[in-house]
């Protein structure tokens, strides 16, 4: 289950070793094991224009979510891309009181949960789901001792 990242601009600033046990860990526990993810850390320039141009927000977002498309000829399905940009994350760990690398965690587990097909802006009980599915990740991964509680 490979994952493969990328860093740019602000995002080459990130380490990106645990980072990556952490979403093999998140794919494991949520049955996407024998897929591949492509997760891209950025900066808060490049997530404007993706945000502009996917969503037709002008504004840089924390993290976006691509699933892939099905059926794709390929050995390991690839379940999608998730960008972060680590300059928002490093703004909202700072008013969350909380670590860059804690705040990334939640965000890529955010942005993989949306591409298991989860939409908390369908509806609030949709929104209820998402997150406490988010919260049993979380929870496991801090059983496993890939992060701190």
């Amino acid at each position: 289950m490979p994952v493969e990242i990328v860093r740019r601009g602000a995002g080459k600033k990130f380490p990106s070793r645990k980072l990556m046990t952490i979403a093999r860990a998140i794919l494991d526990l949520t049955g996407q094991e024998k897929t591949e993810l492509s997760l891209a850390l950025i900066g808060n320039t490049e997530m404007r224009r993706l945000n502009a141009r996917y969503r037709s927000k002008d504004y840089p977002t924390d993290v976006l979510s691509f699933p892939a498309e099905k059926n794709l000829p390929v050995e390991k399905p690839l379940i999608g891309d998730v960008i972060i940009s680590v300059e928002k994350a490093a703004e909202q760990a700072k008013a969350r009181r909380r670590r860059l690398d804690e705040e990334i965690v939640m965000l890529l587990i955010h942005g993989i949960v949306h591409l298991l097909g989860y939409d908390h802006e369908r509806s609030a009980k949709d929104a209820r789901v998402m997150g406490r599915l988010e919260k049993k990740i979380h929870r496991q991964l801090c059983e496993r001792g890939l992060i701190g509680v």
